[in-house]
């Protein structure tokens, strides 16, 4: 690659809407698809990548004719004049340049750039024709991304000039945010990367729900065989392990605490939800009404523990429902018969499990927000649970539970005037969110109202997702910041850039992501797209962070604009 401040080029043509061109005046070979470009035109300096590289003639003929039939003089002097190379720049930024470096007034302006007065801004206008356009350098990438700071992390570097990118922690957690990316692709090792980051700057709380036992302890690199630190080893107890069902292990490890699930934490949404799953028929929701009317809060286990028994009446010979039996409640509640005994074999798959209990001996949810509260992290690993049934059960109800407390929490807060005080922002991380969030079931779910409104609560998501394009379009339209890898599904891609300014010159560099080591990253927690080879989670890494988790860690005040829009960011 040239030096960091060598130009590139100039500027030839384009627009605000198609980005702008320009003319190479390096080897073609020196640019690349994603490269960080800056153009310094005479008020402004414009930041934005490389979408498109054209070869251009301006005589096609030469174009047409080999090159090695012609003389060394004469094919030398056709390239870069008759034969050329254009690049196309999409632009996203501008800021004003300000006074010379060596003015007075410099420092006045830079402290006005720091406090975003003067940063950068969404680009309003282009530069002019012949304006010189350089690669980034350290300090171009440091103004758009931030230096190092206390609520900032290292998430990759610029693949070519390799400067660190940092994602803005503080802004990321105030929207739900997404990552994506086909499988393979290292999407797990981006999630530690991320939640051990918001654990180590403690800008929220996470509460993590764990399908594959992969975050809470040790695990093992599928690839390479290499041992891979889990957030517990990171962290000690600042993370706090959670397994279903009493005597629960996860990985042959002991959890800090168990959870059970209560019947009365049971709602018949969270039964009709699981319609599919349970193969339920089209009766079953007419059912579930009836017998929340008869039992009120806890109907799941009173329905539980009625029999399905018949007897038969020695006059007639007949079979009668017998006493306290399913068939007898359904007569009695004008509900059909065969119907409430099918609702009650298919619930009992349910009721069976090993962590739903009548009366559980603690409170799972009680437990859970008071650890969230108080500045601990929760993993809740599933353990031999794995089933699609038990992630959605619990996930769903344990989620609207804690949702339920935390908009108490924060409308109590509200009414004694104590706002942002000592209001503490709860990350929810959800891996297989299509199934949680596709547009069939995303109405009915806790996630779905998370996703969609819950950010004035200061609780958001955390989506973990191999196809983002099964997710309900109006929920990823709400996902502030997306970390995206290689997807190699066109729809994926298209669900990906849901919502987003630049699609069309974006869509491109996203299918060619090298598969392992690159993401893009889009949204809130970044001021501008960019592709980064995402940071290793290796033993420096690792070195990093048990550093951070050793250190004593308290609760972080929420700032005074937190989720204020900004107007600096309104091109997505």
């Amino acid at each position: 690659m040239s030096e960091q401040n060598e130009s590139l080029g100039y500027i030839v043509g384009g627009g605000l809407k198609e980005g702008l061109r320009v003319r190479l005046t390096v080897p073609a070979d020196e640019v690349q698809e994603g490269s960080f470009v800056v153009c310094d035109s005479d008020e402004f300096r414009y930041y934005g990548l490389v979408t498109d590289l054209q070869l251009g003639a301006t005589d096609p003929r030469f174009a047409d004719e080999a090159s090695e039939r012609l003389q060394p003089a004469i094919k030398q002097a056709l390239l870069g004049k008759t034969l050329f190379t254009t690049l196309e720049m999409y632009s996203t930024l501008m800021m004003e340049r300000g006074p010379d470096y060596m003015s007075p007034e410099r420092a006045a302006f830079e402290e006005e750039v720091e406090q975003g007065e003067k940063g950068p801004k969404p680009v309003k206008t282009v530069p002019a024709h012949h304006a010189q356009v350089r690669t980034a350098n350290e300090a171009d990438v440091a103004m758009i991304f931030g230096k190092d700071g206390a609520k900032r992390l290292v998430i990759g570097h610029t693949i070519e000039q390799g400067h660190p990118i940092r994602l803005d922690l503080q802004r990321f957690v105030q929207r739900s945010s997404g990552i994506f990316g086909a499988t393979g692709t290292g999407k797990s090792f981006l999630t530690r990367i991320v939640l051990a980051g918001l654990i180590c700057k403690d800008v929220a709380s996470a509460l993590v729900f764990d399908m594959h036992n992969e975050y809470a302890f040790d695990d093992q690199d599928s690839d390479n065989r290499n041992t891979v630190r889990g957030l517990k080893y990171l962290f000690g107890q600042r993370v706090q392990v959670a397994a279903l069902g009493a005597g629960a292990t996860v990985r042959g490890h002991a959890p800090d605490f168990t959870l059970n699930l209560a019947t009365s934490d049971f709602e018949t949404g969270d039964i009709k939800f699981l319609a599919n799953t349970l193969k339920l028929t089209d009766t079953a929701s007419y059912t579930l009404n009836a017998l929340a009317q008869s039992f009120h809060q806890d109907w799941f286990g009173n329905f539980m523990e009625m029999n399905t028994e018949w007897d038969i009446d020695g006059e007639s010979d007949k079979k009668q429902p017998a006493a306290g039996s399913v068939a007898a409640w359904a007569r009695q509640n004008n509900v059909h018969e065969a119907a409430a005994e099918a609702l009650h074999i298919r619930l009992k798959e349910i009721y069976d499990k090993p962590y739903v209990k009548r009366n559980p001996p603690g409170n799972a949810v009680k437990e859970i927000v008071d650890k969230l509260e108080h500045g601990r992290h929760v993993v809740l690993s599933f353990g031999d649970h794995e089933s699609e049934l038990d992630y959605l059960l619990v996930t769903n109800i344990l989620t609207r539970r804690i949702r339920e407390k935390w908009v108490e929490k924060t409308n109590k807060a509200k009414k004694e005037s104590l706002f942002g005080s000592d209001l503490r922002p709860l990350v929810i991380a959800v891996e297989e969110a299509h199934k949680l969030l596709n547009p069939q079931v995303s109405n009915q779910t806790a996630f779905g109202t998370i996703a969609r409104e819950m950010r004035k609560y200061y609780v958001t998501l955390l989506v973990i997702d191999q196809r983002p394009s099964g997710i309900d379009d109006e929920v990823m339209s709400q996902l502030g910041t997306r970390i995206t890898g290689w997807l190699g599904d066109a729809d994926d891609i298209r669900a990906v850039l849901t919502g987003l300014a630049g699609r069309e010159q974006l869509r491109g560099m996203l299918a060619r992501l090298q598969e392992k080591e690159e993401v893009l990253l889009l949204g809130w927690g970044v001021k501008m797209p960019i592709p980064v080879r995402s940071r290793r989670y290796d033993d420096d890494f690792y070195k990093e962070m048990k550093k951070c988790g050793n250190e004593k860690g308290g609760i972080s005040p929420l700032p005074s604009n937190y989720g204020i829009e900004d107007a600096n960011n309104d091109f997505f």
